[in-house]
């Protein structure tokens, strides 16, 4: 690994955490589509499943598969909009936050097992993605990280 670009290194940490923390995810019925899901829902609140995909910037039909995934667990409710009866209204459930909460745990128990400051890596990959994305990044992309908080 001495050898290895830096780019090749970071590739394959991030697969690896990823897999580590979806194995984790999976024992509560979460994948990380889903963990994304709920975390919109728990920071903007109730939506419509259109507004949902369109935030975090999937189509419906993918959208409507995660959130049959995190309704079967008991993650989130889907009631009928009363002011659109074909749209239907998302909301976190108690268990949904439980498993919010719980991701968060669970991606933090990850990175203990490497021994390293896991806010540091967040604030140098923070870094990171925010200088790339204004150098390479279509504009859409560079909005979205333009928007994201920076804590």
């Amino acid at each position: 690994m001495d050898r290895w670009p830096t780019g090749r290194l970071l590739s394959t940490a991030a697969r690896l955490v990823e897999h580590s923390w979806n194995e984790k995810l999976g024992a509560i019925g979460l994948t990380h589509a889903g963990v994304i899901a709920i975390e919109v829902l728990a920071a903007q609140g109730p939506m419509t499943q259109a507004q949902l995909a369109q935030y975090v910037r999937v189509q419906a039909q993918t959208m409507g598969k995660t959130l049959s995934r995190l309704e079967a667990h008991g993650h989130i409710a889907r009631v009928r909009s009363t002011s659109d009866r074909r749209s239907h209204v998302v909301s976190l459930t108690e268990r949904g936050k439980e498993a919010a909460a719980a991701a968060v745990e669970m991606e933090r128990s990850v990175l203990a097992a490497a021994s390293i400051d896991p806010d540091v890596l967040r604030q140098e990959l923070q870094a990171v993605v925010r200088q790339l994305a204004h150098q390479f990044a279509a504009p859409a992309t560079r909005a979205l990280v333009d928007e994201a908080p920076l804590a």
